[in-house]
């Protein structure tokens, strides 16, 4: 079934792996190393979920809004097409080549659109990107079994139901080339395991992978769901993809101050802090206390200008960083870095809370 919802009769001990690296000069390369890499954490993962964010995957297209889509049946596609020719001219549109894979059954229609929405529809009020948020979650949400998995320009998200090495092996990750890569390999524990429910999470640029688990997830959902944001996908990382979407594009905030949202320090500590620091964090507690979450967790974040690290305030999940030349390297084990970089110039791990950039160079 395209929603292989798995219950569970007991917890499992949350687990996931993931895997990124940015060539911060932009050279591009090939989908190669990117699964080598992920399926050597596939202790990591149970076949529940595997997927990809690519940045630089597009070049021909730089200035269109590449729309993934799934599609259960034949009728949402045809409604969905509907509903983005209303709203969108379809520049260039056609089915994400995929191969026959024994171990992917039951895989959705994969289906991308080239687009650029009709200027003339685009509200006073509201800026392209809002158009573009507001139409995704409109499908997304009224649209039976149809579903936008990625919708931001010169980048994409391939995921679905298997090992990440599978997914990667389905979708022929092997042929693009781009100079920013990510992996997720899914050990879904309090959510089920579905198509649209594997990571990465994306909206317009902004992407997430993640391991753990939000126990803040409640309180993230109702918030983002008072500023217009639809979550549809079953899990807790979705939530975080519109997070970065509001803070940082709607709310104009640096990434810096939106990555202290999401980890800020503990009262006891910001009650230590001279004057200016304590208002500062005071205040962003306060006013996005929604925003801020918690529960274990560690993350790879993508958008436009290259890769973060950040793990919680307690680093219960792991992040190592790597670094060589132009290429730094996110991952949930070192091993893994050193298998795709055996002379990097530097491997470390991050202390809790501490984010990691991997920008590109201007």
């Amino acid at each position: 079934m395209f929603l292989n919802a798995l219950k569970y009769d007991e917890k499992d001990i949350s687990n996931c792996g993931f895997l990124g690296f940015v060539n911060r000069d932009r050279k591009r390369v090939t989908g190669e190393s990117i699964i080598k890499g992920i399926a050597a954490q596939r202790e990591r993962g149970n076949g529940l979920g595997g997927g990809f964010a690519v940045y630089g995957l597009y070049p021909d297209y730089p200035h269109l809004y590449a729309f993934h889509c799934m599609f259960q049946f034949e009728e949402a596609k045809k409604k969905s097409e509907e509903f983005l020719q209303a709203y969108f001219n379809i520049e260039n549109s056609g089915e994400i080549p995929t191969r026959s894979t024994p171990q992917i059954q039951n895989s959705p229609l994969h289906w991308r659109y080239f687009l650029a929405p009709y200027r003339e529809k685009i509200k006073k009020t509201e800026t392209e990107q809002d158009y573009i948020v507001d139409k995704v979650m409109q499908l997304n949400k009224h649209i039976d079994g149809a579903y936008i998995t990625s919708s931001g320009k010169n980048m994409g998200a391939f995921k679905g139901v298997g090992y990440p090495e599978e997914i990667g092996e389905f979708f022929r990750l092997e042929e693009y080339s781009a100079y920013a890569w990510v992996a997720h390999n899914r050990f879904p524990t309090n959510t089920p395991g579905w198509w649209g429910g594997a990571h990465p999470f994306v909206l317009l640029d902004f992407s997430i992978v993640h391991n753990g688990e939000l126990s803040s997830y409640g309180i993230n959902k109702r918030y983002l769901e008072e500023k217009g944001y639809e979550c549809t996908m079953q899990t807790d990382t979705e939530a975080v993809a519109y997070l970065l979407d509001l803070l940082i594009r709607r709310h104009q905030l640096s990434v810096e101050m939106v990555l202290e949202i999401f980890s800020p320090p503990y009262w006891k500590d910001i009650d230590k802090m001279d004057p200016n620091k304590k208002t500062h964090y005071t205040n962003l507690r306060k006013i996005y206390g929604g925003a801020m979450l918690n529960g274990p967790f560690s993350f790879i974040i993508g958008y436009e200008r290259g890769l973060i690290g950040l793990a919680d305030r307690l680093k219960l999940r792991p992040l190592v960083v790597g670094k060589k030349d132009a290429t730094m390297f996110f991952s949930s084990e070192d091993s893994t870095i050193s298998l795709l970089c055996p002379d990097a110039e530097k491997i470390w791990r991050p202390r809790a809370g501490e984010p990691v950039y991997g920008f590109y160079y201007q």
